[in-house]
Order: C-alpha cells, then structure tokens, then sequence
C-alpha cells in the first residue's frame, strides 16, 4: 500500500527564477510515493512549484495488487483508469462537483460512523468518457472532527470500514515531509542551481532512507531523529554504529566525597 502527495518548498524569486511559482515567490514541489509497509519512499519527482500534482500519476508504473491512497489532488478519472486496468486499486476522496448515478446500496452499520455504501457509475460527460467502470463510493461521518467524507475506491471486496482506515494511513506521508524539512536541512540551500538545489534534496531523502534501514535492520528502539543527532555527532568514529546505538548513559556507583559540595542543597 502506499501513500501519494506531494510538498512544496518555498523559494526566493530572484534567485531561483528557474522554478517559478506565483508572481513574487519560487518554489520547488517534492512529489512521493511512500510505502506505508515500512514508511519508505519508493518513488520521488521533483518539480517546480506550477506543475500540478494530478501529472505525476503520469511517470508512476502501477503496482497489480497494490493500494494507492491519494487526497483529490489526484482526481483525473482518465489516469484513474489506467490504474484500475492495470490491475491497481485506489482509495481517494470525492470533489464537490462530483456526479454520479447510484446502482446499488449495501448495507452498513451507522453505529461505526459509515453513512452508505454504494455502487455508482459516473454520470459526467468527461469523467464517464474516462472511466467507464463502476465506482464505490462510501460516506463516513469521522466522529474526531465530526465531518462528513465521501471516499471513492475501484475495490469492492475490502469492508467499507476498513477502506476508510486505509485513507487515514495517508497522513504517514505528510509526516515524512514534516520530518525532513525538520531535520534535514533543506530549507536553507548551499547553490542556486536547478541542479544544486535538487542534488541536496536527494541528499536529505538518501539519509532519512539510510537511517529507516539501520533503524530496521538494528531493531533500534531509538526515534529516527534520536539515530539522526548521534549518528551526526559520531560521525568519524570507529565505533561500530550498533554499539553506538546501544549504548546508554551510565551512571557511577561510586560514593560521593565527603569533600565535595552539592549545589543542589
């Protein structure tokens, strides 16, 4: 299963007017797909700050089997349909102005939040013009915040309880982008060249990757951040990086002098 959205990261117009945004500010745009198995990008696009997010589905090689969560950015029934044909499902949410004429209603249990659970064909001449199939659509009233979601999905085997879980596994992606614009430095850039900028993008994506597999493959209960600040701070050591890891503050057990002072007293 994974995860697509895509974050912005602001620049300044006059030094990067090579990726234009709005009329007085840059940006570029980092477009991932994350596997939500282990929170680990399998795809990355960098693009400037105008290219809409629904193009990306473009450079993506669906996966048959796989579950592609997205927000309504994403909603182009025509690239939709080429999932669906591949073989891929997709869970995503419903626009204002979508249309469509219901064939069949199963029933649901209100008790859990869920409104209805329906078979629906489009009725919009270019969106049925690009996906002609049946859709599921579920409405779910979200006890958290109380507001109504209407979710659209081409599986209709899963429980729609569970399709509405599998969109909430699509905040782990906001929270891979809130981690490395946290930690990774990439708000402030050393050149100011399409390629400079991106080559340290790629640098900051490379070492969240490489710590999740130490992370992984140590077992480590320590926090990707906490790994991050040691790993940083022992960098040209040659202590081997799981002792590192294990290794915690040790306390003496030696009495205290009779001599020395407590400040604390």
């Amino acid at each position: 299963m994974y995860a697509l959205d895509s974050t912005t990261i602001d620049l300044c117009l006059s030094v990067f007017s090579w990726a234009p945004f709005r009329s007085t500010k840059a940006a570029v745009k980092l477009h991932t797909l994350l596997d939500l198995r282990g929170s680990i990008p399998s795809f990355i696009f960098i693009s400037d700050g105008k290219y809409h997010d629904v193009n990306v589905l473009d450079h993506l090689v669906p996966e048959p089997g796989a579950f592609y969560v997205m927000d309504r950015a994403y909603i182009d029934f025509e690239r939709l349909a080429r999932l669906s044909e591949a073989g891929s499902f997709f869970v995503t949410r419903a626009k204002s102005n979508f249309r469509a004429h219901r064939r069949y209603s199963r029933a649901v249990d209100r008790a859990t939040g869920l409104i209805c659970d329906q078979t629906v064909v489009l009725t919009g001449f270019y969106s049925r013009k690009g996906f002609e199939a049946p859709l599921r659509r579920i409405k779910f009233n979200d006890p958290e915040t109380g507001k109504r979601l209407i979710f659209l999905t081409n599986n209709f085997v899963l429980p729609a309880l569970t399709i509405t879980q599998l969109y909430r596994l699509r905040w782990r992606v906001e929270l891979f982008f809130k981690w490395i614009k946290q930690h990774l430095r990439i708000k402030a850039f050393f050149g100011t060249t399409e390629n400079a900028v991106k080559t340290q993008i790629w640098i900051a994506v490379s070492v969240y990757v490489l710590v999740a597999i130490v992370k992984k493959r140590l077992n480590c209960s320590a926090s990707l951040y906490e790994m991050l600040q040691i790993l940083s701070l022992t960098m040209f050591e040659r202590t081997p990086i799981n002792q590192l890891l294990s290794q915690r503050p040790q306390t003496s057990d030696e009495p205290m002098s009779p001599n020395q002072l407590s400040l604390f007293e």
